[in-house]
Order: structure tokens, then sequence, then C-alpha cells
């Protein structure tokens, strides 16, 4: 039982950190204060109002019986039958007047005052405030406004006699309630009627949410396709599908990288082990000479040594795509850099029968650079130039900079490189041609090295090419970049 209970709390907790139920609440919440805020400022001006309508009323009744008795002074009865008129002319707000002297001794009252009001705490009241507008409460419990103002009744020359006039605002009163009433009645609606609104508002509001995370949980390394389709969804959250869309499409074009990487790796190990696995079958096949064995031993070790460069090619790649690599720059004459490589590469391409040269200007071309790193993508570069040139071409090295760019060029005349293939050229172990790059000892790995090494000082690599006119690959590398060391 105790597990049950458990489970039931787990998940209303889990409910109340949803974010439905703290859109509906935040809803329910500004709702409900907007309401409150509203009623309770019409109910703050209307109370105003009344108050306001009352005290205008009997500063009215209060003039117009100091007007009567200072035009008829001494007429008693026309004065009783003018206020007795009109407040029996009221019938839904009455009042009533009474006159008194200095002592309080009353002249005139208005018939029906003394059934319902106490006169005697009436005037103990007026002697309270005796200059303002004051509440009192009626013998039958209806509520009345008093004003009371101080002028001459009767005789001529009195001056501190009193006139009263009571209001009934019972009336007022009834009305202020039942205001009231309807405002609990409002709010208690409210808060019936917000939340239920406020959650199927969320709700509504959070589909789109829902369908992405649904569409996020049928991802999976064996189905990359699904996309969200953001139609019909508001401007942020369509701006977020469409993120997530190009972030799934990078995911997979990786993966499809990953799987080809794999595959490619697996058989340019794969041949080199068969070779050397093979070699050795055959000479512990039976008994063989020195020779023989030399022979054999010698081809294991160029299986070997293909093998190891194909491995530390590999490692180069994975450090160099690691966020930790760091370059050790330092200032580098770009000719003198042309010229050990020109000289490394001499011997080969003299043997192929093509020509290969650099081409700088007169003046000192510097930059900070990585020297072994950028030696090697140039390697690189001239290894397949020289690879890919017929006999009678040739091969040029150039560099060159401008106020912010290093810009280090190789071209050739060779047999150049098909359309279709130039945007994967730079794709681990693509090959042009498989066969000829097998017989080669090529493994693929040349272009993919230089646009590392490129990217690591924070530039691109270019390359162009015309079937059978030949290619010229161009390195442009900042000649300033940040968070780099320097040395």
């Amino acid at each position: 039982m105790s597990w049950k209970l458990s489970a039931k709390q787990t998940l209303v907790s889990r409910y109340w950190e949803t974010l439905a139920f703290r859109l509906a609440a935040g809803y329910a919440l500004a709702g409900l204060a907007f309401i409150f805020l509203a009623t309770a400022s019409l109910y703050l001006v209307l109370l105003r109002e009344l108050d306001k309508s009352t005290t205008l009323f009997i500063g009215d009744k209060l003039n117009v019986v100091r007007t009567l008795l200072r035009d008829r002074p001494e007429d008693w009865s026309a004065l009783r039958e003018e206020i007795e008129l009109e407040s029996s002319a009221r019938e839904y707000q009455r009042f009533y007047i009474r006159l008194l002297d200095e002592h309080h001794t009353p002249f005139l009252t208005t018939p029906g005052m003394a059934e319902q009001l106490d006169l005697a705490q009436l005037t103990k009241e007026m002697r309270s405030h005796p200059k303002s507008v004051f509440e009192i409460t009626g013998r039958h419990g209806d509520a009345f406004r008093v004003g009371t103002a101080i002028g001459p009744v009767g005789r001529a020359g009195a001056s501190k006699d009193i006139i009263q006039i009571a209001v009934d605002i019972s009336q007022e009163k009834e009305l202020l309630a039942g205001f009231r009433r309807w405002f609990w009645a409002i709010l208690l609606a409210a808060c019936a009627f917000l939340p239920l609104v406020g959650y199927r508002i969320a709700r509504q509001g959070i589909r789109p949410v829902e369908e992405m995370a649904a569409t996020a949980r049928r991802i999976s390394s064996m189905n990359l396709r699904e996309r969200i389709r953001p139609e019909g969804y508001p401007f942020e959250l369509a701006a977020l599908a469409a993120t997530f869309n190009k972030m799934l499409d990078g995911l997979e074009d990786s993966f499809e990288r990953i799987s080809r990487f794999s595959a490619d790796i697996a058989h340019d190990l794969r041949t080199p082990v068969n070779n050397i696995r093979g070699e050795a079958e055959v000479a512990l096949a039976r008994a063989r000479t020195v020779d023989e064995y030399r022979d054999v031993l010698g081809s294991c070790l160029e299986e070997a040594v293909r093998l190891s460069n194909l491995i530390g090619d590999l490692l180069f790649l994975a450090r160099a795509e690691s966020p930790l690599a760091l370059l050790h720059r330092e200032k580098t004459d770009l000719a003198q850099l042309l010229s050990r490589v020109r000289e490394y590469y001499e011997a080969p391409a003299a043997d192929a029968g093509i020509s290969l040269s650099t081409a700088c200007r007169d003046e000192p071309v510097i930059a900070a650079i990585d020297q072994s790193l950028m030696q090697r993508a140039l390697s690189n570069l001239v290894s397949n130039a020289v690879a890919h040139t017929p006999s009678g071409g040739s091969i040029v090295m150039s560099a060159k900079t401008d106020r912010s760019h290093l810009q280090i060029e190789v071209s050739d005349t060779g047999i150049g490189i098909p359309a279709e293939a130039l945007p994967r050229v730079f794709d681990r172990f693509f090959r042009i041609d498989a066969s000829r790059s097998q017989v080669s000892g090529g493994t693929g790995l040349g272009l993919a090295i230089v646009q590392s090494i490129t990217l690591l000082h924070g530039g691109n690599v270019q390359i162009a090419s015309e079937p059978g006119a030949g290619t010229r690959v161009t390195l442009n590398v900042p000649l300033s970049v940040p968070n780099m060391t320097e040395s």
C-alpha cells in the first residue's frame, strides 16, 4: 500500500513540475489578479461616487435651507411645508431636517425623524463631529449620513443656531452589498474557470514541443531520417524545428561518413594484414632458401611500412580534430619552406619526367605558421601532383601574402579531377581511381590531412580542376589567428 501512495505522490509531483501546469497556473493567477484588481477598482470608484453624490446632496440641501431661512426667517409654516414636501417626494433616498438653536433646542423637526433616528444619539454624535459629515445607524438598522451647518435660525442676529440634515443611505449600502456579492461570485467562478481554460491553452501551446519530443524519441543511430514538420507552428518554435532538422541533417551526414570511414578503415587495414599473412603462409608452406626468405621479409616489411603510415595518418587526423590541438607557430620564410619541399621531391619528379619549380615574389614572404605541419600539407599536395601528372608535365608551388592572408598554391598539368568528384576529394579514404591508388600505395587520406592542417591554422582549402588540363589547390591561411600558441 505504501508503494502505491509513493507512486501517486511521485506522479503528482511530476505533474506540478510540468510546463503545462506552470503555464496554466501562471494564466490562472494572472487572470485572477486582473479580475480582482478590475472589480476592486470598480467597487472603489462606485463607493467614492456614491459618497460624493451624498455629500453634494447634503451640501445642496443645507444651502436650500439657509436660503429659505434667510428669505423667510419667521415664516415657520411655509418653511415646514417646503421641507416636508421635498422630503416626502424622495421615495428612495429619504432625508430629514432638524433646526436647533445654539442650546440644541429644536425649532423644527421633519415628521418621522424621531421614529427613524435616536435624536439623543444624534445630538451626541453631532457634538463629536461638529463640522463634518458622519454616519449613524437608525432605530431600524438603516444607515444615515448626517450633515451639520451653523447659521441663523429664527431671530435676527443669532449665529450659532444649527441646521441638521440626515439622509437615508440604506439603498446605497444595499447596492454596495450586492456589488460585493457579485464580486465574490465572479472571483469564485474565475477560480474554477480560469485554471481549466489556462490548462487548455497551455496544452495547446506546448503541443508542438511534445511533437518535437516524440520525434526526438524516435531518432536513433539506426533511424536518422525523422524530421519535424514546422508547418503551423509559431515563429519561435518553427525556427527551433528548422534548427533541429538542420542538426539532424548534420548528424545523418556525419553517421554516413563514419560508416563509410569505418568500412574504408577495415578495408585498408585488412589489405596489408592479409598480404603479410599470405606471404608468411606461403613462406612456411615448405622449406625455402635464404634468398626466398629475404624476399618474403622484404615484402612483409613493405606492407608493414604501408600499414604504419596508414595508422600514423589516422592518428594525426584524430589529433587534429581534438579541440585541444594546438599549433606551434613560428615566423617562417615561405620561399625557404617551398624550396625544401621542392628539393625533397625533385628526384622523384625528375624520374617521372616532371618539372617541379617554385614561384615567389622577390621580397620575402614571412608568416607565423607551424612549419612541420605546413610542410606535411605541401608534401601531400606535391606527392599527389607527381602521382597524377604524366611525363612532360609541370608542377609549380607559389606563396604570397596580402594584408590579412597567406596564400599558398600548388598547381600541376596532370590528368585533372572529374567535376562530380571535386566535392568529395577531401573526404577520408576517397579515391577517384581506387585500383590505381592501391597500386601506387595511396590511402586516400592525403587531401583530408591537408584540409585538417589548414583548418587548424584557421584557414580553408580551395580546389579547381579540369580533366586533362590539371589541378590547382590553394591554401588560404589568416596571418593573425586568436587563441593560438606562437613560439
